[in-house]
């Protein structure tokens, strides 16, 4: 989740499948909080579907936890939310108690705890604060915290193309008109898991 400019009449989303389904959760009134809309989510588990059950999981700037607990409600194993914003951690915190979800919230700034760890995610969701540039900063720093084969989701202003390391491959790639959304698989992966040259990216309006 990052922050851009809010949708009209923004005020809560929902858990789109799984067995949360439906569940809906705030968006606080928050300057600039975007969530990702449900149209492009549901792009996005469609890809994952076969990585999810039992994948580690980290939703590295979760705003409202919508990427992280969709991941948990599909089927992943264990998902770390990372949230700086006080108000915002308590939050998830209490939809992740209210749901009894396999998630720790982690209150601090996102590079700032990478820094620190020795874990590895299977799958990591990265969509920082637009204005902020981060996207270079958090890719590198999120490296060695990734498992072999692992799944990397990236968004970013449209028209925008984030510089990930060379060696990811891109599995699949979706724009709106306010993001571009991709999906990248990190190395080891199977050749027949990513992008082939005649497949066409998917596109939401």
């Amino acid at each position: 989740m990052s922050t851009a400019s809010a949708p009209r009449g923004a005020g809560q989303v929902r858990i789109i499948g799984g067995r949360w389904r439906g569940t809906k959760l705030a968006v606080p009134d928050r300057p600039g909080l975007r969530p990702s809309s449900d149209r492009v989510r549901e792009t996005v588990f469609n890809w994952l579907m076969p990585a999810l059950p039992g994948a580690r999981v980290l939703d590295l700037f979760a705003g409202t936890g919508a990427l992280g607990l969709e991941a948990l409600s599909r089927g992943a194993a264990h998902a770390t939310l990372v949230e700086r914003d006080p108000g915002l951690a308590v939050a998830l915190r209490d939809v992740s108690g209210r749901l009894d979800a396999a998630a720790t919230v982690i209150a601090q700034d996102a590079l700032t705890w990478l820094a620190g760890q020795d874990a590895r995610f299977d799958l990591v969701f990265l969509d920082p604060p637009f204005a902020e540039g981060l996207w270079e900063r958090a890719l590198a720093a999120l490296v060695p915290r990734l498992a072999a084969d692992a799944w990397v989701y990236v968004e970013a202003p449209a028209g925008t193309v984030p510089a990930v390391p060379p060696e990811w491959a891109l599995h699949r790639e979706g724009q709106t008109r306010d993001v571009r959304y991709a999906l990248y698989r990190t190395p080891g992966a199977q050749a027949a898991g990513t992008l082939r040259p005649d497949d066409s990216p998917a596109t939401t309006a």
